[in-house]
């Protein structure tokens, strides 16, 4: 998906909601365990409360990862499941040396057919650019995350700034606003403006919504730019707001609040 694609749905739609598919297993609904696939059968139900409501789904590749190859078979369902006017996103985390990063590009954006894959940039250029090779994909770069351990290395004196600021801006010169997004943790609303002017033109994926306690409206208000320039990510408030056989129309109640919300702060 292109960024003009993506910035024409935000506006069609009156959202940046991004809905976190972090399906574990040990969540969800009894009911659902006596299916051939239960977790593909919850996310099935999810995507189709949730679509109108987002324009992109987070899969949190862990969560499959750990159920091994029937794992693999649920996220391979899931993404093709999901409408192909929605971004899709490989919350994988990776980054290795450049022939390693070739085979991550190849498994997420050609055998699983996502739109973008999440990347440490710990390892520099050589590890990040396999990624940022492919045409109409997106690189997301671990930014300035939500986690108390961020404070261990994003948050040090790295010459005249922070760390994480010395990420963003070396990063924005290995690829473009068109393909390189970056992860800023809601939780992190206090930094977003700086943030903002380091990277003025790029997409920021922001976790930290909802369960975790980030205010929706004061990123908004820090860190939206003139094609809004965000997907706001929202996972367990979403999909686990019912643990009963309710659980789909809980979510998309939750998802259609999310998006008003959003409807009323775009600029």
């Amino acid at each position: 998906m292109t960024r003009q694609q993506l910035v024409e749905e935000i506006r069609r739609k009156k959202t940046y909601l991004t809905v976190g598919l972090d399906t574990d297993i040990t969540k969800i609904p009894k009911f659902l365990l006596s299916e051939k696939d239960p977790v593909f059968e919850f996310n099935r139900r999810i995507i189709d409360a949730t679509k109108d409501f987002c324009v992109s789904y987070k899969i949190n590749t862990a969560f499959y990862e750990a159920n091994g190859l029937r794992g693999w078979e649920s996220m391979e369902k899931t993404v093709n499941y999901i409408p192909k006017s929605h971004f899709t996103i490989a919350d994988a985390k990776r980054g290795d040396i450049g022939n390693t990063s070739t085979q991550y590009a190849k498994a997420f954006f050609e055998t699983l057919n996502f739109d973008a894959i999440t990347v440490a940039p710990y390892m520099g250029a050589d590890s990040v650019k396999p990624f940022l090779e492919y045409k109409d994909k997106w690189t997301i770069l671990l930014g300035l995350t939500s986690n108390p351990g961020s404070q261990d290395f994003e948050l040090q004196p790295a010459g005249n700034g922070l760390l994480y600021e010395k990420v963003l801006t070396t990063a924005a010169q290995w690829g473009t606003p068109e393909n390189l997004m970056y992860v800023v943790g809601a939780t992190q609303a206090d930094s977003f403006t700086a943030i903002r002017n380091l990277t003025p033109d790029h997409f920021y994926l922001v976790p930290g919504v909802g369960a975790q306690g980030g205010s929706l409206k004061e990123i908004s208000a820090k860190a939206m730019n003139k094609e809004v320039g965000l997907l706001v990510n929202a996972s367990r408030a979403v999909i686990f707001a019912s643990s009963g056989e309710d659980f789909a129309e809980k979510a998309g109640a939750v998802a259609k609040e999310y998006s008003e919300e959003m409807a009323g702060y775009l600029k």
